[in-house]
């Protein structure tokens, strides 16, 4: 094991046939998908990374200029797949690796036999008819926060984003955003939040399963919506969940989408 799945703190576990990649989103890590992996690992071999900007050794595989778009990320996932000789995996990516792993697809669709994408977002930034949640006036003041107290900051965005008084899970997300060097944090935010992949989105050639909950402070329904209608072969879930982190707050409705969506396919 070495390259970019050992600076990524790749980890491979479960027995099963298949490979289900878990992709987590920005301010947490791997360890995100505590709640999931025990089922992923009784029907899979589960694979999962931090991403460029996270975990313990985060700054050691943040590259300014690499990951800069999106498709930085992107290549870094496609790299650790080459690394590990997958031929094929269902992916699993939540918030903005729910477009990560959509653009690896849409470039490598023999890679990857089906997506599920949690909480994703194709743009954050209204933009006429389409709804992404915020106006740049509030991701301006979003960024302008960060770089002026980013422990300050932390503290008030993680219970937002968590969307509901579970204290677990607000420590979890605090401890992954702390971990952060803020200056990658903020240009990692700046990236995500002024990106826009709605081009790529129709040429995706596998099925994908959407799953958002009801009140998500960062995806709104409708912006799911706006994907379920432009991905050829897609399909909503609307879990009873509140929030943009459900995997961590609510794992068991998330575990039956993904059960029914998973479990009895061929891939």
């Amino acid at each position: 094991m070495g390259g970019r799945f050992a600076a990524h703190e790749g980890r491979i576990t479960g027995a099963g046939r298949r490979l289900l990649v878990l992709s987590h989103g920005f301010g947490t890590d791997q360890d995100a998908w505590h709640g999931i992996r025990p089922w992923a690992d009784a029907h899979f071999r589960t694979l999962s990374y931090n991403l460029a900007g996270a975990g313990p050794g985060g700054a050691a595989t943040y590259d300014p200029r690499r990951h800069a778009s999106l498709y930085g990320y992107v290549d870094d996932l496609l790299d650790l797949l080459d690394e590990q000789a997958v031929e094929r995996c269902i992916f699993v990516g939540h918030s903005v690796s729910g477009v990560i792993g959509l653009a690896a697809a849409v470039a490598r669709p023999a890679l990857f036999s089906r997506l599920v994408l949690i909480g994703a977002s194709a743009r954050y930034l209204n933009d006429g008819a389409y709804a992404g949640g915020f106006d740049q006036s509030d991701l301006d003041g979003l960024y302008a926060g960060m770089a002026a107290n980013y422990q300050a900051w932390c503290a008030g965005f993680a219970p937002a984003v968590v969307g509901v008084p579970d204290g677990e899970a607000i420590a979890d997300f605090s401890r992954s955003l702390f971990a952060m060097r803020p200056d990658i944090a903020l240009a990692t935010s700046r990236t995500i939040f002024q990106s826009d992949m709605r081009a790529l989105v129709p040429r995706l050639e596998r099925p994908a399963h959407l799953i958002q909950t009801r009140e998500d402070l960062a995806v709104p329904l409708g912006a799911a919506e706006w994907l379920q209608r432009n991905i050829p072969d897609a399909t909503l879930d609307v879990i009873e969940a509140r929030g943009h982190l459900p995997h961590m707050t609510a794992p068991a409705n998330v575990v039956a989408v993904l059960a029914r969506h998973l479990a009895g396919t061929g891939d």
